[in-house]
């Protein structure tokens, strides 16, 4: 297949390139970072792009937290209306196959279990709850301590922060694609990915990105709440071949099927940062009370749907990920 990448110059774009090379396919990057600035958003570049194409990975968009809700207008033009002009675009053009770099943060907090009252919803954790340090949330109906656990594709949505609001338009906008052309498209919900090519120094990194960055600054990582918030890394090799195993893979036209993509192997962010630091012999994590709004407290995955529909699953542990991760920076 020839396959045009969105952000295929990026973090997890440029790993999908190399995995659709590798498995004999033609991808086609298209990116921002390119000498010619490549925008999603500028109809003809895109329409110019498409020529040719069999299938389309989109993984461009504006991603992490940002700096406040002023990034607003900035996350939907980027990722709303930039896939906007992508399916358009693809649908004048008959281009029928899709994969979307989904991602778990349109669930909001996972999935919480109260011995009272089964499975609930929390709401947004309150302020003054986070300032006293009371990070865990508790169940709606009966104040409870819950158990937190894996959240499924079947599970509501509930996007807590501007950029998880505008992941979840971007897969209304591919099933809305889907069912109007008959196309195929799959949505890849990615829990946390890291490795190689990831950010560095940016308010937009991933949180291990900030951790490594902080270390090669021989500075002690600082690790926000107690550390205990739950999530599950998942390791971009993986995501890569999980994406080439969507687009090969003969699903039916006409919806969206989405998929958790996670390693099936949940971690807390505090043991997260120290295995970054103990990999690159740097100083421990201090755990230092902070927080952000907008995050939410345990998030990790069931990805057992796109391992029994399409054959995937991780395939790089954790120690060894995080080691090579570290690696990284300690070789260059």
């Amino acid at each position: 297949m020839r396959v045009l990448v969105t952000g295929g110059a990026g973090f997890i774009g440029s790993h999908v390139v190399q995995e659709l090379a590798a498995r004999g396919h033609e991808p086609v990057v298209f990116d921002l970072r390119q000498d010619e600035g490549a925008d999603v958003r500028d109809e003809k570049a895109v329409r110019e792009a498409l020529a040719g194409v069999d299938a389309v990975s989109h993984q461009a968009a504006k991603v992490g937290l940002g700096t406040g809700f002023g990034d607003a207008p900035d996350y939907v033009s980027h990722n709303d209306l930039g896939t906007a002009v992508l399916l358009s675009a693809m649908a004048d053009a008959g281009v029928r196959r899709l994969v979307l770099a989904g991602s778990m943060v349109v669930y909001g907090e996972g999935r919480y279990t109260c011995a009272h009252h089964g499975v609930v919803r929390p709401g947004p954790r309150a302020v003054a709850e986070l300032a006293a340090g009371r990070f865990e949330p508790l169940c709606p109906v009966c104040g409870a301590e819950l158990a937190p656990g894996l959240v499924g594709e079947d599970a509501p949505t509930d996007p807590r922060n501007v950029y998880a609001t505008t992941k979840l338009a971007q897969e209304h906008l591919a099933a809305a694609w889907a069912r109007a052309t008959d196309g195929t498209a799959v949505s890849l919900r990615y829990h946390n990915v890291y490795g190689p090519r990831m950010p560095r120094d940016t308010p937009y990194a991933g949180v291990a990105a900030l951790f490594r960055s902080a270390l090669a600054r021989g500075e002690t990582p600082r690790v926000f709440e107690d550390g205990l918030q739950r999530r599950d890394f998942v390791h971009v090799r993986d995501v890569a071949a999980a994406n080439a195993t969507a687009l090969e893979d003969a699903a039916a036209p006409g919806a969206l099927a989405v998929y958790n993509t996670g390693s099936g192997d949940p971690h807390t962010v505090g043991e997260m940062a120290g295995a970054i630091a103990d990999a690159y012999g740097g100083p421990r994590p201090v755990v230092t009370g902070e927080y952000r709004l907008g995050d939410v407290r345990h998030v990790t995955a069931d990805s057992s749907r796109l391992r029994a529909t399409l054959g995937w699953r991780a395939r790089v542990g954790f120690t060894e990920g995080m080691r090579e991760f570290a690696g990284e920076v300690a070789a260059g």
